[in-house]
């Protein structure tokens, strides 16, 4: 018998293992069956292809930061100083664009379904923006540049 349960176990492993790798890969291409509660629905995936369309400054953040926090950490007055120069000055175009972004992407929502964008929209354009294209999870599904023509709804 502990053959056989042995078996049955590395079995149940390996078909848990497969079922995983196809939902992650499904939530990897964004179909909609595999996505979590915050990014299923058409808004969001209108929203996702706006921001995915665009050069977000937040992007280029954390590439910055790991450059500019080493600078800043220098032991001369001119390296601090640019260090953190370059930081917030980082930190408040990013904040600005997140902010124009958003609320383009509010008009969008109204003028493309003719409804209120969704609660916590500001929050989801904020979080996309920010992370490197290569890590978003949906990945990416329009090319930059290949950004949705808002219309309003027939």
């Amino acid at each position: 018998m502990p053959a056989d349960r042995e078996a049955a176990k590395r079995d149940s492993r390996q078909r848990e293992r497969a079922e995983r790798s196809k939902y992650r890969e499904a939530m990897y291409r964004g179909e909609e069956w595999a996505l979590g509660p915050r990014d299923k629905g058409a808004q969001r995936r209108f929203i996702r292809d706006i921001v995915d369309a665009r050069w977000n400054i937040g992007e280029f953040l954390l590439p910055i930061m790991i450059v500019a926090l080493p600078i800043s950490l220098l032991p001369y007055g001119w390296a601090y100083t640019l260090g953190f120069a370059v930081l917030y000055g980082m930190l408040f175009v990013t904040i600005l664009d997140v902010v124009l972004l958003v609320r383009r992407v509010k008009k969008a929502v109204l003028a493309k379904f003719g409804e209120e964008p969704q609660r916590g929209t500001g929050w989801y354009v904020f979080s996309r923006s920010v992370q490197l294209r290569a890590g978003r999870v949906p990945r990416p599904q329009v090319t930059r540049g290949g950004q949705p023509i808002p219309t309003r709804p027939a």
